[in-house]
């Protein structure tokens, strides 16, 4: 007897359709809250959202999900969803997990990195500083991600660098806000340079310590401004 043939369920085309609208609500979503379009604690009704995108409230409410799962937005049962605010413990906790892990990355990749992957780098770079001159603040934290994501392509370490990923989209807004606010673009600039060239030279643990240090003080100055910008506003 012929064995049994199971059937296998695949999603209609109007789910598809259903996450298609979502990714790109989403997308346009995050770019408002990320530019500042919709600030913290401002609220994502989703009948006004599915009117404005003339789509149902269907793939409305998977993409308020997606920007919940990115810390961009906060979903409330009883009060919808609202852009998320920035949080001293949140930026401490996000910049620490990053000098823990992403070193450790480098230090794994940065040999297998080949002379495309070292041109790739330096086309971000100048683009990098293209961007933050032109003060097109959008691509500064996609490219920031760009730029850290390829220098750590080659670790081999697929769970941590998923992790990594995620936690780079998580700080696009942190990055941004940092550059934007305090005196990180030169700095940033500075030593991206620097962290490239110790690479490129074979200086791995100079590169590592570079790194280390690079994320923590883009922390700590990003919670030095929060801080003091709270007081100001006396919350």
């Amino acid at each position: 007897m012929a064995p049994e043939t199971k059937l296998i369920s695949r999603p209609t085309q109007k789910s598809l359709q259903h996450r298609t609208i979502a990714a790109a609500v989403a997308e346009s979503l995050r770019h408002r809250i990320l530019d500042s379009d919709f600030k913290a604690g401002f609220p994502l009704r989703q009948d006004a959202l599915a009117s404005e995108f003339g789509v149902s409230r269907i793939p409305i409410r998977e993409a308020l999900m997606q920007l919940e799962a990115e810390g961009l937005v906060k979903i409330h049962p009883h009060r919808g969803a609202i852009v998320s605010e920035l949080s001293t413990d949140e930026v401490q906790e996000l910049f620490e997990l990053r000098a823990l892990l992403e070193p450790r990355l480098l230090r794994a990749s940065v040999g297998h990195l080949t002379p495309n992957d070292y041109n790739k780098l330096s086309q971000i770079l100048q683009e990098y500083s293209a961007e933050l001159r032109a003060n097109h603040v959008r691509r500064w934290g996609e490219l920031n991600t760009e730029f850290h994501m390829l220098l750590y392509g080659h670790a081999k370490q697929p769970r941590t660098l998923a992790i990594v990923a995620n936690l780079l989209q998580e700080c696009d807004r942190h990055t941004r806000l940092q550059l934007s606010l305090t005196d990180g673009m030169k700095r940033a600039e500075t030593e991206h340079a620097e962290l490239l060239h110790l690479c490129k030279s074979g200086q791995i643990t100079d590169a590592c310590s570079l790194l280390k240090t690079h994320i923590e003080d883009v922390g700590k100055s990003l919670r030095i401004y929060l801080e003091q910008h709270q007081k100001a506003d006396g919350t």
